[in-house]
């Protein structure tokens, strides 16, 4: 068995590449049970006018895509921000094992903010989920992203 990995520098930079892209600098990775890379995204809803894009959502895509299946037992996801209500909905039902994220987000979580998802009887899946892995450097470029729209 392989010790821990933290994938979140991955996520990070996928926020990073967000950001410079003039998206909100979230990103996500969805890493298999042998710990490869599958699917790496971040936010794309400005590009794409599509208000759906999130980094968690397209990750998601992609890594089924890949896999030929809508299901994705056994992988982890890692994502720089807690996970938005349909992000959430998106990680049951595809059925992420773990979800690892970085910053909380007291406005729009849906994990352990807000609706919190995952504590429903209506959500069909559950994974395990760790919080505040990396939260400081993505908390900083949420922050960053912000204020310099702001003019701040």
């Amino acid at each position: 068995m392989n010790p821990f990995r933290s994938h979140m520098d991955l996520a990070l930079a996928e926020a990073r590449a967000a950001a410079l892209r003039g998206e909100v600098p979230v990103g996500a990775v969805v890493i298999g049970p042998g710990g490869q890379v599958v699917a790496r995204a971040g936010n794309r809803t400005r590009e794409l006018s599509d208000p759906t894009a999130h980094a968690e959502v397209l990750a998601i895509r992609a890594a089924c895509a890949a896999l030929g299946s809508e299901r994705l037992s056994g992988h982890d996801l890692y994502v720089t921000l807690e996970p938005c209500p349909m992000c959430a909905a998106a990680i049951s039902a595809a059925r992420i094992a773990r979800l690892y994220y970085g910053a909380a987000d007291p406005k729009s979580g849906g994990v352990a903010q807000g609706p919190r998802v995952f504590s429903h009887a209506q959500c069909h899946h559950v994974p395990d989920v760790y919080d505040g892995i990396g939260a400081a450097e993505a908390g900083a470029l949420l922050t960053g992203f912000f204020a310099g729209r702001r003019g701040a």
